[in-house]
This record gives C-alpha cells, structure tokens and sequence, in this order.
C-alpha cells in the first residue's frame, strides 16, 4: 500500500509524508481570532485537520497537535486600516478586553464541541506569550532584518528577498508587492510598503498595551504564531495548517521571520483547505451572508431554510476534498443530511443484526459479495493516503449502504457474508466513520446531548434532597415526568433515567 501522502503547498505537489522525528509528529494549526462569535468559515478548517489529527494517531504517530488562540495584535495591513481587532471589538461591547476574549473563546469551543472535533494538544493565547514574541523580535533585530521607528518594529521584507525565497510560498513577487500594496496608516514609517510589522507602538487610548524594548504596544499578528510554533514544536516541525485566505501575508510572513530567527525553514509540509461559498457567493459581510454557528445550528438566519445538526455540517464538509471550494446552499445541506440519515441508518441497522444469526450458514456464503466487500474496505486506508480524501472514502462506504440494508431488513442472509468478513466490516465502519472522521449519527449525538443535561438534572436533584429541599426535588421529578421522562431513586441514593 502506498504509504500517506500529502499535497505541500510549498512546492506544489504531493509528497510522501516522513516526520522529522520516527513515530512523531508535529502539527500547528492557526487558531481563530476571537474577537466575535464563530462562523461558518471557521468550521472548515478545524474539522478538516481534526480529521488530519484523527488519521495521523490511527497511523501510529504520536501527534502534538497546537492550535492557537489569536487574543492580541490581529490586525492586517492589506485592505484596511492598522488597528488590533480585539481591541476594537472590546470597545464596542464596552467589554474588558480578556473578558471579550473568554467570551468568544467559550462559544468557539462550544462548537468545536458540538461538530465532535478532538482538543488540541496545546492550545497557546497570543498574550500568554508576549515575552517569546518581544525575544523573537529581538533575535531579528540582531540579524539585520527589523527595523524599529517611533516605537514600532518592522521587518524588512526587500532585505529578506535579496538572499531567501520570499514569495516561495504563495507565489507573489516582491517587485509586484511594492508597487501594490495599499496606503494605509502607519505606511510613512516602513523604509517599504511590503514591510510587516513585529510590534506596533500604542496609542494612549489602546487598552491592549505591553511594556518592551521599544516602548509600550502590542505584537503582530504574524510574530506570535512563529513563537508559539517555535516554543511548543521546535525550529522545524512537520505539518502547518491553516485556510488558503491566511496563505498570504500571514504564512508567507510566518516563513520570513521564522527562518531568520531559527536559521532555518519552519515547515516541512503546509497544508491548505480552501475556500467557502454562500449559494456561489464569497462569504463577507458586504454580502450579508455571514452565517454564525449558533445561526447555522438554530436555523435563525435570513439564507436558511431550517436548523442544520452539526453532524450534518461536518458530513458535508468531509464529501468535499479539502482543497476544493466548498459551496453551502439550503438544497446541498438538505441533501447532506438525507444522505448522513441513509448512511447512519443502514450502519446502525446493520450493528443492530443478532450475533447469533451473524455467518451462521457459513455454506451458503456469496463468493463475489465477498471479494466486493473487501475489496471496498481494502480501499479505505489507500484513499485516505492520497491527501486525506475523504470524499473518496465517503463515496467508496456509500457502495455497502445496499450491502448493509440487504443484511439488515433479511433480503441478503447475515450467512452470505462469512463470520470474519462481517466483522471486519463491523470493525471496519466503527473506526472510520466513528474514529477516524468523526461522525456520528444525529440521533446518538442528541442522545450524548440529552445524556449530559440527564445528569446535570439529577445531580441538581441529589443536592436539593441533600438539603432537605423536597420542593426543588418534586418539581424536577414531576416537570421531567410530565415529558415522558422516569426518575428512579435507588439503594445508595443513586438516580437512573429511562425515557417513556
């Protein structure tokens, strides 16, 4: 079998994956800026290198997975003015900033949460590591390629280009970005437009502000990614994630000051999932079609037709290759969803099959549905190494859905398949479909869901009995009952649960 391969956006082509440590990898993924509630574009990504992560711990290798939190410094110098989001947000809740922060970070994991992606390994905040910045900044002075004017610091990207390949990366030509790039403010101070800043001077009114060698301000948004990377993965690692919108300026700039720092190229492997589309459209606020999470989970925005469960948004994202534009309309969700619900149907009615009537007249088993399906299964893992294409493997796991509801509804006898390859395909569709994409079936994820607030209820439940509060106790009780929920109390002061 070939073995994973992996397209590198570095060098444009696809390239067998070898971790610099055996058995070892290591993975950042930029994280989101939190300075506003989560939306649809953030959801390709994490669950495209959650899947990433998945396959990677599947194959053996011990993965430090980091995604950051962008809590500082996100502002960009190509299309608007040079001010720190965070900041400006905070303004307009009239929030603290760190408490702003916490907001948006609580409702981006909440997401995470409901879209069933894994944790990262590590999960560093931009202002957790303001001293790693300000040292890396340093490093770069001393190396000739930073420059400091009224407090502010900026890299000297002409300089850069004379002796490295800057633009290697998202093939921009550094003649064409002088003559482009936009007059914005703060433009005066750069000895050229193309230069990015390391660290920018605060204003008196700026409420995010750290002392350093060159006066009170703020970090950059490409700086801090280079130094959480460094801190938490070395001076090179293997995998580089992000969306194709961040390609440039933020990874080429990654690059830059990274290589200069750490004397030499960051990345092995950079890796891109592309673009979203609303109904053919770009996503963006001059479109009025930004679609927040909660929006997309409740149903509540002008573009929707009805709620869509995040199983079903995650199952539409993965029968889409990464690296394809994606385009979400109310008819591709609606057919997402009635596909998830034929897939999730005829796995869970095929789980459900009796063991004991499982290769039970191994004699009359089918010899050519036999090769089918393992031959079917066999491709799984030979699809997933060419760049992680799921699609293919969704596509080639839809060719036993007939298999499946054959066997489940007793048109196919369980004794056509033999005892092996039944289980194999039991084993075989757990780990991919639960495992290694991570999906489950709506009616088991609300299941999980009601499970939790289950729980929550009954603990509630004890302490009020604990305190004698027989009235707080009752209600819960009686409330739950009259929804078709039975509590019962047993020996040891334990509660169970059933659903009439």
């Amino acid at each position: 079998m070939q073995p994973l391969h992996i397209y590198n956006s570095l060098t444009r082509q696809k390239e067998a994956f070898v971790p610099l440590v055996p058995g070892h990898v290591g993975m950042y993924v930029c994280g989101p800026t939190v300075s506003g509630e989560s939306h649809l574009g953030h959801a390709r990504p994490y669950i495209t290198f959650d899947v990433v992560y998945r396959y990677l711990q599947h194959l053996g290798y011990k993965v430090r997975y980091v995604r950051n939190i962008t809590d500082a410094g996100h502002f960009e110098e190509e299309g608007r003015a040079a001010t720190d989001k965070i900041a400006e947000k905070a303004q307009l809740e009239k929030l603290e900033p760190m408490e702003l922060v916490q907001k948006y970070t609580n409702l981006f994991h909440w997401a995470m949460e409901q879209f069933n992606t894994l944790s990262p390994s590590i999960e560093p905040t931009a202002t957790g590591h303001i001293v790693e910045q300000i040292g890396m900044i340093e490093e770069i002075i001393k190396a000739g390629y930073a420059y400091v004017v009224n407090g502010s610091v900026y890299f000297d990207v002409k300089k850069y280009a004379s002796n490295h390949a800057y633009g290697k990366l998202s093939g921009r030509v550094i003649d064409e970005l002088l003559t482009t790039t936009r007059d914005l403010e703060g433009q005066d101070e750069k000895r050229d437009r193309a230069d990015f800043a390391l660290w920018k001077a605060a204003a008196p009114a700026h409420i995010m502000r750290w002392k350093s060698p060159w006066g009170v301000g703020y970090p950059g948004w490409h700086i801090e990614c280079s130094a959480m990377a460094t801190k938490y993965l070395g001076a090179q690692f293997d995998i580089h994630g992000g969306g194709m919108d961040l390609l440039f300026p933020h990874h080429e700039s990654e690059i830059a000051q990274s290589t200069i720092c750490n004397h030499k190229a960051p990345v092995r492997y950079w890796m891109h999932n592309n673009m979203i589309t609303i109904n053919g459209r770009k996503m963006g606020k001059s479109y009025n079609n930004v679609i927040k999470l909660t929006e997309l989970f409740s149903g509540q925005h002008p573009i929707l037709a009805k709620a869509f469960h995040p199983m079903t948004i995650r199952f539409f994202i993965l029968q889409t290759h990464y690296s394809s534009t994606l385009d979400f309309s109310n008819e591709a969700l609606l057919a997402a969803e009635k596909g998830l619900k034929r897939l999730m149907d005829a796995v869970d009615g095929f789980y459900k099959v009796e063991a004991n009537s499982v290769g039970a007249k191994e004699a009359g088993t089918d010899s050519n549905l036999e090769t089918k399906v393992n031959s079917w299964l066999s491709q799984l893992p030979v699809l997933m190494n060419d760049d992680f294409s799921t699609a293919r493997v969704l596509a080639t796991i839809f060719e036993l859905v007939p298999v499946l509801n054959s066997i489940k509804d007793g048109i196919t006898p369980a004794g056509a398949l033999s005892t092996s390859t039944l289980l194999h395909m039991q084993t075989t569709l757990r780990l991919w479909l639960e495992t290694i994409l991570g999906l489950k079936s709506i009616q088991a994820a609300d299941q999980e869901k009601l499970q939790g607030v289950m729980e929550l209820l009954i603990d509630i439940r004890k302490e009020a009995k604990g305190k004698r509060d027989f009235m707080t106790s009752d209600k819960i009780r009686d409330r739950l009952a009259a929804l078709g929920i039975q509590l019962k109390d047993e020996k040891g002061g334990g509660m169970s649960w059933t659903l009439d």
